[in-house]
């Protein structure tokens, strides 16, 4: 009896930590996207990044991505939330020195 419970109980796990992994990549990109819509156009160019518009077809396309494959962990899901983490980890804190006026230049 035992033998059978091991691989419903192991398909139950997989199911809610595919899950939360998509629920997690959905906050994040989302979280991203509305970030970017946020900032000012003219501050992108001043950090020497990709324009605002990329950034935002960026975002939101990986937030779309991982909504039409719902499994965050397929390479398209694991791409979209890099694109994501780029935004969150490199352009968005020197968007913020930009605009609160501490950048390097």
């Amino acid at each position: 009896m035992a033998t059978v419970a091991a691989p419903i109980f192991y398909t139950y796990v997989l199911n809610y930590l595919d899950r939360a992994l998509l629920y997690a990549s959905l906050v994040i990109e989302v979280y991203a996207f509305v970030n970017c819509l946020t900032q000012r156009a003219d501050a992108f160019p001043a950090i020497g990044t990709l324009p605002k518009g990329a950034w935002l077809a960026i975002t939101g396309g990986a937030t779309l991505l991982t909504l039409l494959f719902v499994f965050p962990t397929s390479l398209l899901g694991l791409i979209g939330l890099a694109a994501a983490a780029v935004y969150l980890l490199d352009v968005r804190p020197a968007l913020r020195d930009a605009v609160d006026g501490h950048g390097p230049w």
